[in-house]
């Protein structure tokens, strides 16, 4: 299995805490860093978009986890309910439970660490990167809600790239007021012509490079 044709996949469970979390984890030679992969509404390590993404940031030499932020059985409910993905302190718990998990692993635990969020995801990695600012070294959201973790927002350290579309005006309001909350260096993009889930042709090419450059500047920038 792989996302692109040179970096194979590895199916692994990440235990985190009490449960276990399936995951896919990309690791290409001499990777310059490692992306954690948060997913959100109700998403999973499955998302054809975040995929997409993880293999651009493959083929820059990026190694991606891409890991389920609930269980098979939590996300069976939700898949009725609906009420598990909007839990932002579950999500973030999470999230930092994987971070934690990465910093042990022997062959990761050296690579500089940076946040991929999506929608509801982006406030879990953003609690997560204020959690642990000593271990996250850059984050970018796509199409995220920074602002249901806004009280977390002025303890980020972590440089932090907001990517919306420009079509989504309700969530560039919520990114531009979470904007003001960040003491760290951010960036806020605009994707013309995108709409939420950045399906318009051309536009999820242009948010995974955004994320690649942004990452290889900031994760290089942790090794040197």
């Amino acid at each position: 299995m792989s996302f692109s044709d040179e970096t194979p996949v590895r199916e692994i469970l990440i235990q985190a805490g009490e449960v276990g979390l399936p995951a896919f984890l990309a690791v290409p030679e001499s990777a310059r860093g490692i992306v954690l992969f948060v997913h959100g509404s109700g998403s999973s390590r499955f998302s054809s978009r975040n995929r997409y993404v993880a293999e651009v940031l493959n083929e820059g030499g990026l190694a991606t986890l891409l890991f389920d932020l609930l269980t098979p059985e939590e996300h069976a409910v939700d898949v009725v309910t609906a009420e598990l993905r909007f839990d932002i302190g579950l999500l973030s718990h999470r999230t930092i439970a994987t971070l934690d998990w990465l910093a042990a692993e022997p062959r990761l635990s050296a690579l500089p660490v940076g946040l991929f969020g999506a929608s509801t995801g982006a406030a879990a990695a953003l609690n997560a990167a204020a959690a642990r600012p000593d271990q996250v070294r850059a984050v970018v959201s796509r199409g995220g809600r920074p602002d249901l973790a806004l009280s977390a927002l002025p303890e980020v350290r972590a440089p932090t790239l907001l990517i919306v579309g420009g079509l989504d005006e309700p969530v560039i309001k919520m990114n531009e007021e979470a904007a003001s909350h960040l003491e760290a260096p951010w960036e806020l993009v605009i994707v013309e012509g995108a709409t939420h889930l950045f399906e318009e042709p051309g536009a999820l090419e242009q948010v995974a490079a955004l994320a690649r450059d942004w990452f290889l500047r900031h994760l290089g920038a942790a090794q040197e």
